[in-house]
């Protein structure tokens, strides 16, 4: 496996951002981009078919257009053209972010002892969609039984620390300040 230097991660960065916000200009739906990433998930053997230089170019076009959406072809065909198929998992990653990012979605993470019930879990999308300005919020639950009790939600840069061991590694702090 080729090891990159941070030169090269940032170049493929950078065209991985770029890539993901024309797959998002495009409009193509949802679903096909997500039956794309299917496919290379199920079948991971059609990266390297896209990335080997000895197949030839009409012949990946051929796969291109029998196995992927219509709506996906003209994109992979771009990407295949310009070699940028071995950039297809950070492209779609960066696609799937630029997406949050143009729909305001908020991504948190909720580590607890015990999952929250529908309402409490609703109660923490609205808490973190007013306090950010964003119009829906994507938890994802962490059970963590080291926690005693109580949560720790982390949203963005922020870290809400409710957990029973928490409260007492603060209580504790104050304690030995004195």
């Amino acid at each position: 496996m080729e090891t990159q230097t941070p030169t090269k991660r940032m170049y493929r960065s950078s065209a991985a951002v770029r890539y993901a916000s024309v797959l998002y200009g495009l409009a193509v739906p949802k679903g096909d981009i997500q039956k794309t990433k299917d496919i290379f998930a199920e079948v991971p053997q059609l990266r390297e078919v896209f990335i080997n230089p000895t197949i030839a170019f009409g012949t990946k076009m051929r796969v291109i257009d029998q196995i992927f959406p219509e709506s996906m072809r003209n994109f992979l065909k771009v990407a295949c053209r310009y070699q940028r198929m071995d950039f297809l998992g950070e492209i779609f990653a960066a696609y799937d972010a630029y997406c949050d990012e143009q729909e305001q979605v908020m991504h948190a993470v909720l580590t607890c002892v015990e999952p929250p019930s529908g309402e409490q879990l609703e109660k923490m999308k609205a808490f973190l969609c007013s306090k950010y300005q964003k119009s829906s919020a994507q938890i994802q639950v962490v059970e963590d039984a080291g926690l005693l009790g109580g949560f720790i939600l982390s949203a963005g840069n922020d870290e809400y620390d409710w957990s029973l061991k928490g409260r007492l590694t603060r209580l504790e702090q104050k304690i030995t300040k004195n």
